[in-house]
């Protein structure tokens, strides 16, 4: 394990202060006659001072942010806002103070971020100096990741209300709202999808609706989640050409017809959050506790991957295996084609955050439940990673 020496000085400190991490440095697993290993090479605490986060919600998926100038890793904290890291060394290369911090997750587009805060705002940042670009007040919490396409970004906030704004300025260009009458809902929301000109949405009351891009028109909505007590579809929904996919917290897993709205069918297990796609299967978290693998055709279960602490976190590929977190336990790594596992890794109070993989250089980060940002280092048979105080 490699840490410099503000990251091995703060690791002591976190450690010592909270009294929970658990930090496994060296974890190995032999699969197939492989080891596959998984070493951590700097790890940070993501708030810059208060490091008693109990009760906070740390779920931003990590973005990987380069050019000529500098080599980022930028991770949101639901304390204090943004940072940006050295993604060699975890060394601090800008922060950005929000007040109430960050919990959901951020779009790149180019080198503008785009990310929705507690504090009631949708931020714009310059991704290489942390500057803020625009801002625009949505006035209530902002769970939700944007999406940012034909020049406009779409965000979905916690009221239910869908915004269209100019990518460039921040100028809102529509709005569309749906009121839930049901007061009590699931944290989170869904992140649009968009497919020849129409977004894909899904709303806490039960309902997936498909819009004009442009002028957010109302093209059909379907009405799915039946449950009377949680009735989110806090899905990112997956459109195929033909057909849009999403999830029902507590319920199903719905195929529909992208043009109409038309059921085609539905499937046991619900969830939440995104899907990996490859080849005719779908993998996604549950609501029930699992992350399974089923047929894209039918929504027939290929595999399935249950959790002995909490929920998972929605998925990233790497090399033939999937990586994803448990929100009370480990950074969990599955085969793709079994479901199952490979190695784990403990961080201490769990993962909420969905994994970021650089495949290229056999390395994921995620913030963990304390919210510490880790980078590991990933692979079969690694080689020896050693301290290094530079």
């Amino acid at each position: 394990m490699r840490f410099t020496v503000t990251s091995f000085s703060l690791l002591v400190g976190a450690s010592a202060l909270l009294g929970c991490s658990n930090l496994k440095l060296n974890n190995s697993a032999v699969v197939d006659r492989k080891t596959f290993q998984i070493q951590t090479d700097w790890v940070v605490s993501g708030p810059k001072d208060n490091l008693f986060v109990v009760h906070k919600i740390n779920r931003m998926r990590p973005l990987l942010f380069s050019n000529a100038k500098v080599d980022l890793v930028i991770q949101g904290n639901s304390v204090d806002g943004l940072v940006a890291y050295q993604r060699k060394t975890g060394w601090v290369v800008w922060r950005l103070p929000i007040v109430n911090g960050i919990e959901g997750s951020a779009t790149l587009n180019g080198d503008r971020l785009y990310v929705g805060a507690l504090n009631g705002q949708l931020y714009s940042v310059n991704a290489e100096t942390g500057q803020i670009v625009w801002s625009f007040p949505t006035r209530i919490e902002n769970l939700a990741e944007p999406l940012v396409a034909d020049g406009l970004v779409f965000v979905l906030a916690g009221n239910g209300s869908l915004y269209a704004l100019e990518e460039a300025t921040g100028q809102q260009v529509w709005l569309y709202s749906r009121q839930d009458p049901n007061s009590l809902n699931v944290r989170g929301g869904s992140k649009p999808a968009l497919h020849k000109g129409n977004l894909f949405v899904g709303f806490s009351d039960g309902s997936l609706v498909s819009l004009n891009a442009k002028t957010g028109q109302l093209k059909w909505e379907k009405q799915l989640n039946p449950n009377k007590k949680f009735r989110d579809l806090d899905t990112d929904p997956y459109v195929d050409s033909e057909y849009v996919y999403a999830l029902g917290f507590d319920d199903r897993l719905y195929c529909l017809r992208s043009a109409t709205g038309e059921l085609v069918w539905k499937a046991d297990a619900g969830g939440y959050g995104g899907f990996l796609v490859k080849n005719d299967r779908l993998f996604y978290a549950t609501s029930g506790g699992e992350f399974v693998a089923v047929d894209r055709s039918t929504g027939r279960r290929i595999w399935a991957y249950k959790l002995t602490e909490g929920l998972a976190t929605s998925g990233a590929f790497y090399r033939g295996l999937i990586v994803i977190g448990e929100s009370q336990g480990a950074l969990v790594f599955l085969e793709s084609g079994t479901g199952g596992k490979v190695g784990s890794f403990e961080p201490g109070q769990g993962v909420l955050s969905p994994p970021t993989v650089d495949e290229a250089r056999n390395r994921v980060y995620f913030i963990s439940g304390e919210a510490n940002v880790y980078a590991m280092n990933i692979g079969f048979k690694l080689p020896p990673v050693f301290p290094s105080l530079r």
